[in-house]
């Protein structure tokens, strides 16, 4: 049978998949070891907070029928002002009204594209950026520039500063104070919003805190005053799978984000804002903890098997929080034709050119501590190093 010629929106022709989650498709066999997915390693959640929450949201007809029935598109007011006191504890002075509840930071970063970016207009992030973030903002048409380069002002000025500052997705990498304040700057000059991408700023393992770049934007008056949307989730604390995010920012703005969220799904899901509601108030400092105990660990071996195992000309730093740590390979290297040989020795992992709107970075590769344990970081780094050594020596015949 022949397939229509569906005529389809001119963004839709330029939809790709994730890599990541194509990816993720085939890790899924027992034998498999995976730095490859970003995931929380479900062994740390709180089940026993999660099955608490669950029975208190149905523990009586009155608060089981609010559990189940629509809601305010801004989100579940209770879950709103635990956020704002949250944002107040980084240093925000937010109120609930500067809070939207999202499905997920993934949703804040469409809605956000959506409310900012017409065809062509601008797009500054690092390089290379979360892909996550790149997918969102591309089904907007833009145009992706690098922060480190000069921008033009006046109307053809970047709409946006797409930003994570603590413990960047891929790199690991952390924004110092100065480069977070001179970010501002920056967007002042173009008059542009910046988007901080929190999701990882409570997995600090090392080091003193940064303030967040909304804190700082804050710092000289109201928050209304304030040009950073503050994207936080407890997807890499609490739990992914209630996919509950949010955005703090100016009440102009939330109101405006708002109105495009009730356009897509009309509210967050209530009973999943109930529940997180419940275990953050009754746990999410313990939780985080705790979580930071493991993954500080976990970070910690796979860096030690790096300089055990990993030939002279492979780099990396040492990330301070987060999930990531982040390989520069030898340029004749390509790692998605590294990644097939990987999987077929079940190990996987993402290569870098993913996270480069341009294509580039073909010679780098994303490594997620998150979810293997300690004896798997050690089997997984000796064999995914033991392959780039037979890459290399491969490399030196031939060039001989």
């Amino acid at each position: 049978m022949t397939q229509p010629a569906f005529r389809l929106a001119t963004r839709a022709q330029t939809l790709k998949a994730s890599e990541i989650r194509e990816l993720l498709k085939l890790v899924g066999k027992p034998s498999m070891i995976s730095f490859a997915g970003g995931i929380p390693d479900p062994a740390l959640f709180n089940l026993a907070a999660f099955q608490a929450a669950c029975h208190e949201a149905f523990g009586g007809p009155q608060v089981a029928r609010e559990a189940l029935q629509y809601s305010t598109t801004e989100g579940y007011a209770p879950l709103r002002q635990w956020l704002a006191s949250h944002m107040q504890s980084q240093g925000v002075p937010a109120t609930a009204d500067n809070i939207l509840i999202t499905t997920g930071s993934q949703q804040a970063l469409d809605l956000i594209g959506k409310l900012l970016i017409d065809p062509g207009s601008a797009v500054v992030t690092a390089r290379p950026t979360y892909l996550g973030a790149v997918q969102a903002f591309s089904a907007y048409q833009p145009r992706f520039a690098a922060l480190d380069t000069p921008h033009p002002l006046g109307d053809d000025a970047p709409r946006l500063l797409y930003l994570v500052p603590d413990f960047a997705n891929p790199t690991g990498l952390t924004m110092s104070r100065n480069a977070r304040q001179q970010a501002l700057e920056q967007a002042s000059a173009l008059n542009a919003i910046v988007v901080e991408d929190a999701a990882y700023s409570a997995l600090r393992y090392d080091g003193e805190a940064l303030p967040a770049i909304a804190a700082l934007d804050a710092a000289n008056g109201s928050i209304e005053a304030t040009r950073t949307l503050y994207c936080g989730t407890f997807s890499k604390t609490l739990s992914p799978g209630l996919r509950i995010g949010w955005v703090c920012g100016p009440t102009a703005l939330i109101r405006k984000l708002a109105m495009l969220k009730q356009s897509a799904d009309l509210h967050t899901s209530t009973v999943n804002q109930m529940v997180m509601h419940h275990v953050a108030t009754s746990s999410y400092d313990a939780q985080v903890t705790a979580i930071r105990s493991v993954y500080r660990a976990r970070r910690d071996a796979m860096l030690a098997a790096l300089e055990r195992y990993a030939p002279t000309a492979v780099r990396w730093k040492k990330p301070d929080g987060g999930m990531f740590i982040w390989l520069e390979l030898p340029e004749h290297i390509d790692a998605s034709a590294l990644l097939s040989q990987a999987i077929r020795e079940d190990i996987a992992f993402v290569p870098g050119g993913a996270f480069f709107p341009d294509g580039t970075g073909r010679n780098t590769l994303r490594l997620s501590f998150s979810l293997a344990d300690e004896a798997q970081i050690e089997l997984g780094i000796f064999k995914l190093c033991q392959l780039l050594g037979r890459q290399a020596m491969a490399r030196a015949v031939n060039v001989h």
